[in-house]
């Protein structure tokens, strides 16, 4: 299978290479560690990328990008997520948050909030998931009562990523009750430095920062913070479904260790049981596969015909690719000798690690299947 994008795009991923290997540590496992200085790292290079255009290239210059295609903004993607995503928390912003405020934000909110994007100089978090309503995300009980001319806003959310470092939060609130659960909700656009927001780390084996209670204690917003329509905040979820699972070339982290392996092992590699190797040999394969979903993703969504079960079919096979690699990884660095590749050592322990909730985060794949099941079986 040939997936070169061209000569534009090969001297793109030189040049990501070249600025990754100049500015960011060997050792350099990503922004969410217990040091501060590894976040500073990702938003001093976040800042890098966008003085060369390179951070939001597929946006609208009016919006501060490039006006590049998909396939080059893919690029971006495959490298910096190869490379433990030195771009730290930006990729929510630049992937989806930012694309979602350009189709259904007004224009008063769409100058407030996509050049601080577009500079590197913001993080989002996403306000979706909450006790009890995780996968089954309409039943959430977060509300936001009209008042006046504003809302107020109570409730709690769980699992939130990046919360403790986020200045805005993209969140999702009840206001009003139908028949049908998935309507009467309704996007906000929120400051976390409101003094009724509270934020609580969660301790995971994964670091600080990734997962966190987040409790809103009469929160007061206006109209002019509600994205969409109100009570139609599920249009706006579906959009953003859409662009969020195809955003994180999980893939390529895969394929950059596997690939590594060998030469990492040296000359440990043929002392490796055969049934392994074959096993390393198989996953590569499932790299291609799981590249070729993402490619025919980066195509529909370039024409606006993503549907959800698109994405559910890549996310199926990704979010399993990167947990059997992770695996597979774990058994090839434990025939090594303690100190040897050390750095590709962590690399693949950290690699295993984030694997694990992969499964879970950004929608189960237990809902991924039920949704492609059930398109399925509609279809038939």
């Amino acid at each position: 299978m040939d997936f070169d994008m061209g000569p534009d795009a090969a001297a793109l991923r030189r040049e990501l290479r070249s600025l990754v290997k100049a500015h960011i540590a060997e050792d350099y496992l990503g922004a969410f560690t217990d040091n501060p200085d590894d976040l500073e790292v990702a938003q001093a290079f976040c800042r890098l990328l966008a003085e060369r255009g390179l951070l939001c290239m597929s946006w609208p210059t009016e919006f501060g990008g490039q006006a590049a295609s998909p396939w080059e903004q893919t690029v971006v993607r495959e490298e910096m997520w190869a490379h433990h995503e030195p771009r730290g928390a930006q990729y929510m912003g630049v992937n989806w948050v930012g694309p979602i405020i350009m189709r259904h934000g007004t224009a008063e909110q769409q100058a407030r909030h996509l050049p601080p994007i577009a500079a590197g100089d913001v993080i989002w978090c996403q306000g979706f998931s909450e006790p009890e309503a995780g996968s089954d995300l309409a039943s959430l009980r977060t509300s936001a009562v009209r008042d006046g001319n504003g809302w107020v806003i109570n409730g709690q959310k769980i699992w939130t990523s990046y919360a403790t470092m986020a200045q805005w939060c993209f969140l999702l609130a009840r206001t009003s009750r139908h028949d049908k659960k998935q309507r009467g909700l309704t996007i906000f656009l929120v400051p976390m430095s409101d003094p009724a927001i509270t934020v609580r780390p969660i301790q995971t084996m994964m670091g600080p920062h990734h997962l966190n209670e987040v409790f809103f204690d009469d929160l007061r917003v206006t109209d002019a913070d509600v994205l969409g329509t109100v009570d139609d905040g599920w249009t706006v979820v579906q959009s953003v479904l859409a662009f969020e699972r195809v955003g994180i070339a999980r893939y390529a982290r895969c394929e950059r260790l596997l690939q590594l392996a060998p030469e990492a092992l040296g000359e440990y590699w043929s002392d490796l049981p055969e049934e392994l190797r074959g096993r390393w040999a198989r996953m590569l394969t499932h790299c291609r596969r799981a590249r070729l979903m993402a490619y025919r993703l980066v195509a529909l969504q370039a024409e606006g015909q993503v549907r959800p079960t698109d994405s559910a079919a890549y996310r199926i096979a990704v979010t399993r690719l990167d947990q059997d690699s992770a695996e597979v990884l774990m058994e090839i660095i434990a025939a090594l000798p303690e100190g040897v590749s050390r750095i590709f050592t962590a690399e693949v322990e950290d690699h295993w690690r984030y694997s694990q909730p992969s499964t879970v985060s950004s929608g189960s794949i237990e809902m991924q299947r039920i949704l492609l099941a059930r398109t399925l079986l509609a279809a038939s």
